[in-house]
């Protein structure tokens, strides 16, 4: 599908897609763009019968509404149609009626952040790039540099050398050139906006490439469609950049549009209380344009963001939706990992685990309702991050290689038997 235009969240000035790259050339960088399509002419030619009859069990079974050429190639990675799980112990834990839990740690290279890198691979390759780059905490990393690897893409990444091993091992296993930046994720930043612009290295940025967004907005189509488009009540995400949560509800306001659904769910932006650039503005009614960097210290490194990049459209995520942010300490998320895993068997990483301690906070200031159907989206695998893990996850017992040994441990934990 053809773009109509990209609009400035801030200004408002559009732009032909030819005309402007990355962000608006009068707002700078907090002028990230909105990425609009001539929704009129989509209503007369895309239905969801259309989308149930593609047959595509990824999210290119949306393809319609994403901006690439009919025809174009697409990355062989099998990215999105990720599992949506009723949880009603869940549920009976947070003292709601109804939970399910989304989850997207089951991407190929293991977060949501597959989506935005699949589609601005795709495009990379429509348009004959030859570097694609980005800066990441790891998540959105790794997904550049596995997307990009499964179609011979070169990838240069920049990360702080301080991310997890495992996700620095993802990247390096995929071939990337990996940047170990001796600073945070906004020094990275910086770093690839330069080494992009000097080089002329495609920048897939989070916020600053406007296309990100619609690759992760295909995650709010496929659970528009797992609800059969009868949408739930509230969608629960966690905030680092605010990238994600600006494309989950760009994906809502495109079905809205369309006439897909006929509501938007309330929005739950999660922050840690150490990374909460995008809840204190909300909380304050400032403008986030205007917002000054943080020194952002969360052990849920992939929310982790001195200065959210997509922070305007990301305060806006959560105003017109009618949502909430709320932010909660590390110990909460951490905590929340267990919880999440024991209570619906879904293993996540620490920011994908805030939603658990997110949503028990949301609850608690009132703005989610006992028989609100609601959402918690995971956005990144718990193997990303096993240092984290472990310090939540207790211990084993030690046990000799005899039976005797296997009761007595039986009896003292008071294990069940059958017989």
């Amino acid at each position: 599908m053809l773009v109509s235009e990209l609009r400035c969240v801030i200004c408002g000035r559009s732009y032909s897609p030819d005309d402007v790259e990355y962000t608006c050339p009068h707002c700078g960088q907090a002028g990230t763009l909105d990425v609009l399509y001539d929704y009129d002419a989509l209503r007369q030619h895309v239905t969801p019968d259309d989308v149930a009859r593609s047959g595509d069990l990824s999210m290119w079974r949306y393809r319609p509404l994403m901006p690439l050429a009919e025809g174009a190639a697409v990355p062989p990675l099998l990215v999105g149609n990720t599992p949506i799980y009723e949880a009603p112990r869940l549920a009976a834990d947070l003292g709601l009626s109804q939970v399910w839990v989304k989850d997207d740690g089951r991407n190929p290279t293991g977060s949501l952040k597959d989506r935005a890198s699949a589609l601005i691979v795709a495009r990379a390759m429509a348009e004959g790039i030859e570097v694609v780059t980005t800066a990441s905490t790891g998540n959105a990393a790794a997904a550049l540099a596995g997307l990009a690897a499964s179609v011979g893409l070169p990838s240069v990444i920049f990360v702080p050398a301080a991310a997890p091993e495992a996700k620095i091992a993802q990247l390096l296993i995929y071939g990337a050139t990996v940047m170990l930046v001796q600073g945070n994720y906004d020094n990275a930043f910086d770093l690839a906006v330069a080494a992009s612009e000097r080089y002329g290295w495609y920048n897939r940025n989070t916020g600053m490439n406007p296309y990100t967004l619609e690759g992760k907005k295909t995650v709010a189509f496929e659970v528009a469609e797992q609800f059969g488009w009868d949408v739930p009540d509230v969608l629960v995400v966690s905030v680092g950049d605010g990238n994600i949560i600006s494309g989950v509800y760009k994906g809502f306001t495109d079905l809205l549009e369309l006439g897909w659904i006929d509501r938007i769910p309330r929005l739950i932006g999660v922050q840690s209380t150490g990374s909460a650039a995008c809840y204190q503005a909300w909380k304050a009614g400032a403008d986030p344009a205007t917002m000054a960097p943080i020194n952002a210290q969360t052990v849920a490194d992939s929310i982790a963001a001195d200065l959210p990049r997509d922070r305007v459209k990301a305060v806006r995520a959560v105003k017109e939706s009618g949502g909430a942010f709320v932010a909660v300490p590390d110990e909460a998320i951490l905590d929340g990992i267990p919880a999440l895993a024991r209570l619906s068997g879904v293993f996540a990483e620490p920011a994908g685990a805030a939603v658990y301690a997110g949503a028990r906070a949301a609850i608690d200031e009132g703005a989610i309702q006992a028989d609100d159907r609601v959402v918690l989206l995971v956005t990144g695998n718990g193997l990303k991050d096993i240092k984290s893990a472990m310090r939540v996850a207790g211990a084993g017992h030690p046990v000799a290689p005899d039976i005797d040994e296997v009761e007595r441990l039986r009896s003292t934990l008071q294990l069940p038997t059958f017989k």
